[in-house]
């Protein structure tokens, strides 16, 4: 990744006969650092979830159901990759893991018809005040 401290994790998937299992994270992966919550989010194709930025919650996304555009934007002023813009795509057939730390700008957009899920585990609950939102206006507005 280009983005100075954001991981992107390998994931495996163990079928089975009856299904698979998907891992999501361990408590010894390189991006855990503790556990706040998980919970999941869904986005419809062609629409897009961003701008948000935490002060101090750590991400870790998992696409198990559909395909999802991750765009990423680091404005923190002390990194080296202050200024640099990434995207992602994550999906069963690209099934990793995506770390974001603090300070990074995120926005996200469901990309396959049907459902678009995506897993968060979080090292904080959630708390309204710890993060800063902005209206999507296409990849330059942030």
């Amino acid at each position: 990744m280009k983005i100075h401290g954001c991981i992107l994790s390998p994931l495996r998937i163990i079928p089975g006969e009856k299904g698979d299992v998907l891992h999501a994270l361990r408590s010894t992966d390189v991006g855990f650092a503790a556990f706040g919550e998980a919970y999941f989010s869904s986005v419809k194709k062609g629409e897009v979830k961003g701008w948000r930025r935490h002060h101090r919650m750590t991400l870790n996304l998992v696409v198990p159901v559909g395909k999802i555009r991750f765009l990423l934007h680091d404005e923190r002023l002390d990194s080296l990759s202050f200024g640099i813009m990434e995207e992602v795509t994550l999906s069963i057939e690209n099934y990793q893991r995506l770390t974001v730390p603090p300070g990074i700008w995120l926005a996200f957009e469901g990309l396959d018809e049907g459902l678009n899920l995506l897993l968060n585990i979080t090292d904080l609950p959630h708390d309204p005040t710890e993060s800063d939102t902005k209206p999507f206006d296409g990849a330059a507005n942030v």
